[in-house]
């Protein structure tokens, strides 16, 4: 597809932004601050910090486990004893807890200014212990918690810091975006080659680029024929020729020959740092389901507390202080809603790593959670189901063969700048026509051209020429032209001195690609819509040919919008357009999906980018929307559903028959439902989506 100029494009994004902004407004009202997937709990925070604390933790943990009366009764040894040797423990307790648990301790002081969550659950359970065990150390009748105290912190500050590994290397996808612009680019002037910073070029600059080099800037190639890998782009590994003409994106890289290139587009203005922008924008925008895991970890909180506080109260009236407090400890420890924090962004994260893999940008998470109800995708017909250019229907001929035919059109038209000229041209060059030569060329105003083709006048254009010149116009042809009429196809004529000798019929050729779109659609039991500016002739062959039940025609673009609020109104509907003149229905529609957008991404009214300019990937972005839908609900439930189970067990109703869960073990489960979470998630990564 042909991109816009700049103007047109600047005047669609601004025009735009507005009516986005208004729509994400509520939003980012919504949370403020908080809306980087709930990760703003470890602001300021890195992998490494976390990393570094837990394996030194981890060190001084050996030495609490193997002093603990527990584990040597358990493991039937005796540890060794010397002066200060019951100081052991509480020593590097008081250590762990302050240089271990002091990220979970700030956190939660953080939560309790704004919304109480994880952080506080976490620092309330290591408080606990940490309190009731230096009580013990200290005089107090009871056994002391050290040992759960230390493992409990070790096994949060591992949980935080994978989760910290996960959504970094979400966000790396930004960074490795960045380094795919070099940093100098080799500028022609005045026949020399300089190599100037990337920054310092301007449109208009002319610039080499050799072979195995990348793309600084967008630009046309002026010089030059060569093959680019566009992966970054497009997710097709696969090189695209490129020759004088074509266009290049900064990012790309050059793999065969040296091109000279005008430079179209720099800075921010580059698709690469369109892309950017539009992934950055995915990153920040809040998840509903996001929003919901919040609310589930806060009622969580508050649940653990509650049921902490009545299972302390209730054995205390029933057992000892100690049996009591260590109750109440595993009931804080096993509710930990640590999965929860994860479910959602790691979903997210994986999603989006796959959308981009299949050429699919992300624009508005939450068009992913509304995809899965969507029943009715209505298409702009030009540029999205057909080419958007005219291709030769079908030639009927009296006297002369098909092919004798289109090869003497093509040769009139050779000279010819008109697109139905430009396209019989182009049908003969596909099918390899030898075309005969031409002479005594001549353009004849508002009616066509004539030229001596092997020494004989003929002429091609309107059909209105062959009354006007009194020709003769076989029965044949009468036919071909009314066929074409009653199919809305522009129709030519080609005729010799003394009659008409072939009609050729032309339109919007139909893409291959939106036959199996549509047939895809129809198996899903998504009802498919065509909307067109073009006559009712051409919407009708069109939609006949693709299969598609119901379609608009003569549709002006301010008219796109009532329709798409018509549909709307009967069942969740998205628009399929090209961007430019569509942006109000893909702002109207429940999910508005951009397709072709190529070197023009910076789409703002559009929830998800379709990078090449393929309809197929309209079906994969609605099957992308519901395995991520699938895989949050499983999360939500993997990182919920355990507690079920896990805190009757804490709170000791099992305990008269001998089974009691340890804070440790509790830790452990509330570990395994992580890691269940996590790599649920990661399984995203492998879903096919064609």
């Amino acid at each position: 597809m042909t991109p816009p100029n700049q103007t047109e494009r600047h005047h669609s994004t601004h025009q735009h932004d507005e009516h986005h902004r208004e729509r994400d407004h509520h939003q980012h009202e919504h949370h403020g601050h908080n809306g980087h997937s709930g990760h703003d709990k470890h602001a300021g925070h890195n992998p490494e910090i976390f990393k570094r604390r837990f394996f030194i933790c981890l060190i001084l943990t050996l030495p609490v486990l193997y002093f603990s009366s527990q584990l040597q009764s358990w493991l039937s040894y005796q540890a060794l004893e010397f002066p200060g040797s019951n100081w052991v423990s509480p020593v590097l307790g008081i250590i762990i807890y302050f240089y271990g648990g002091w990220v979970f301790l700030k956190g939660a002081w953080h939560e309790l200014r704004s919304q109480i969550g994880m952080m506080t659950l976490i620092a309330l359970a290591i408080t606990v212990a940490f309190v009731y065990s230096l009580a013990v150390s200290l005089g107090l009748r009871g056994k002391p918690f050290y040992w759960e105290l230390v493992t409990l912190v070790d096994i949060m500050l591992l949980g935080h810091w994978v989760e910290m590994a996960s959504v970094q290397g979400a966000s790396q996808a930004l960074e490795s975006l960045k380094e795919l612009v070099p940093a100098q680019a080799h500028l022609l002037r005045n026949g020399k080659v300089e190599d100037i910073p990337v920054s310092e070029v301007t449109a208009e600059d002319i610039i080499l680029i050799r072979p195995g080099e990348q793309i600084p800037n967008d630009g046309e190639v002026i010089e030059g024929a060569t093959e680019v890998d566009e992966a970054f782009l497009t997710g097709e590994s696969r090189p695209i020729p490129k020759q004088e003409g074509d266009e290049v994106v900064a990012g790309s890289v050059n793999n065969a020959g040296s091109v000279k290139v005008r430079v179209t587009r720099t800075g921010d203005e580059t698709t690469l740092s369109q892309i950017m922008r539009l992934v950055e924008e995915a990153q920040n925008s809040r998840s509903n389901y996001q929003a919901l895991a919040d609310r589930i970890a806060y009622w969580l909180t508050i649940i653990a507390i509650a049921v902490g506080t009545l299972t302390f109260v209730v054995w205390l009236s029933l057992s000892d202080l100690v049996f009591a407090i260590n109750r109440a400890v595993t009931v804080l420890v096993i509710t930990c809603p640590h999965a929860l924090g994860l479910a959602i962004p790691l979903v997210i994260a994986n999603s989006t790593a796959l959308a981009a893999k299949n050429g699919i940008l992300v624009r508005n998470r939450d068009a992913l959670e509304r995809a899965k109800d969507i029943k009715t995708m209505a298409f702009d017909k030009t540029g999205t189901l057909t080419e958007g250019h005219f291709g030769v229907q079908k030639v009927y001929t009296d006297g002369m063969n098909r092919d004798e035919a289109l090869a003497i059109a093509a040769a009139l038209e050779t000279s010819s700048e008109h697109p139905l000229g430009k396209a019989i041209v182009e049908a003969a060059e596909v099918e390899e026509l030898d075309l005969p030569s031409m002479s005594d060329f001549e353009t004849v105003t508002g009616r066509g051209v004539k030229g001596r083709v092997n020494s004989k006048l003929y002429q091609i254009g309107r059909p209105e020429w062959i009354e006007e010149q009194q020709l003769h116009l076989p029965i044949s042809l009468q036919e071909g032209l009314n066929t074409a009429d009653e199919r809305g196809e522009s129709a030519v004529v080609l005729l010799d001195e003394s009659q008409a000798v072939a009609v050729i019929s032309l339109a919007d050729r139909v893409r291959e690609r939106a036959r199996e779109t549509i047939n895809k659609l129809n198996n899903e039991g998504i009802q498919p819509v065509m909307i067109t500016g073009d006559a009712e002739a051409v919407a009708r062959t069109v939609a006949r040919d693709l299969e598609i039940e119901k379609y608009y025609a003569r549709v002006l673009p301010e008219d796109k919008v009532n329709i798409i609020k018509q549909l709307k109104r009967k069942q969740p509907t998205a628009f399929v357009g090209d961007g430019i003149n569509d942006a109000a229905a893909l702002l109207e529609a429940n999910m508005g999906l951009a397709i072709g957008a190529g070197t023009n991404v910076a789409i703002e009214s559009a929830d998800l980018v379709l990078i090449e300019d393929d309809p197929l990937d309209a079906v994969k972005a609605l099957n992308l929307a519901k395995k991520t839908y699938g895989k949050m609900i499983q999360n939500l439930f993997w990182a919920t559903g355990y507690n079920v189970i896990a805190i009757p067990l804490a709170a000791g109703v099992l305990s008269p028959w001998g089974f009691v869960l340890s804070p440790a073990v509790g830790a452990l489960l509330m570990s395994l439902s992580t890691v269940i979470v996590a790599i649920n998630a990661v399984m995203l990564r492998r879903a096919k989506l064609a």
